[in-house]
């Protein structure tokens, strides 16, 4: 298949030959893709251009090969880079997106992930998730609860066999009380913890140091595939080669200064500390 221009019709007539050459149904496809049997036919009949997420998703779902997934993705790399405005997220429900990223990673051998805003969403208590999702603009409580357990199901990937999980965070990160204090201390253990996986390695750029770059908006690097970017105002994909290489090279610049292993456990107990009242340190 050709690099030819991606159109709304085109890609879809493609995705749904492909779908019936592998004799699977549309609903098994979707459940597969994390996406609703709705969205699958509406990409299929030409009537919603799927991102280029979607696309990787239901070419997952279908186990094509890799040469046969490279060829077909070809048609998208035009549009390599794409933003969807999290107002949109937001209207379409916000635990479903939470659903695709856990395909996204699903599906990702080695994950990178940058944070300078926020403890990153697989390292997240509950009530650390929660206090998240009530930050303006504010979730109705029934669609937050929804969008917490779809986050906090995401974790279970962190004790999957054969996937590696590296974290940066910036220490303000750590200390920005988007919660109450007690909550915070207890995000803090957990960050602790999950850090003695095996699996995983957390850096914590520490605030005394030489910043390598300056911490813009944080990502995520999924293998050397995708990269996926958060902005105030969007979430944005990329998988233009260049772009890729351009945020491995800015996480292990932050990766260089952070602090690993015990020196930066030390630090995290060392913040944690400081939230608790004075009889519970120590």
């Amino acid at each position: 298949m050709g690099a030819a221009p991606l159109t709304t019709d085109s890609i879809g007539k493609a995705l749904r030959a492909l779908r019936e050459a592998s004799g699977l149904t549309g609903d098994a496809v979707a459940r597969r893709a994390s996406m609703s049997a709705g969205k699958l036919s509406k990409i299929e009949n030409g009537r919603t251009l799927p991102t280029v997420q979607d696309v990787d998703l239901i070419l997952s779902a279908l186990d094509v090969s890799d040469d046969v997934k490279e060829q077909f993705l070809a048609t998208a790399r035009a549009e390599a880079t794409e933003a969807t405005a999290w107002r949109l997220l937001r209207r379409m429900g916000p635990w479903k997106h939470q659903n695709t990223i856990k395909a996204i990673e699903s599906s990702t051998a080695l994950l990178r992930l940058f944070q300078g805003q926020l403890i990153p969403g697989l390292l997240q208590t509950p009530e650390y998730a929660t206090a998240v999702f009530s930050l303006p603009p504010a979730l109705p409580e029934e669609t937050r609860a929804r969008t917490v357990a779809a986050r906090l199901e995401r974790q279970a990937t962190l004790y999957e066999d054969g996937r590696s999980f590296h974290f940066v965070i910036c220490e303000h990160v750590l200390r920005w009380l988007v919660c109450e204090p007690a909550v915070m201390a207890t995000q803090l253990d957990r960050v602790v913890s999950l850090s003695r996986l095996p699996n995983v390695s957390i850096g914590v750029v520490p605030l005394t140091g030489r910043m390598p770059d300056f911490p813009m908006t944080c990502f995520s690097i999924h293998d050397d595939r995708l990269v996926i970017v958060e902005t105030f105002h969007s979430e944005i994909t990329t998988r233009e080669p260049r772009d890729i290489q351009t945020y491995v090279e800015t996480f292990e610049r932050f990766a260089a200064v952070a602090l690993h292993g015990d020196d930066m456990r030390a630090c995290v107990e060392s913040i944690r500390d400081e939230f608790l009242p004075q009889q519970e340190r120590g």
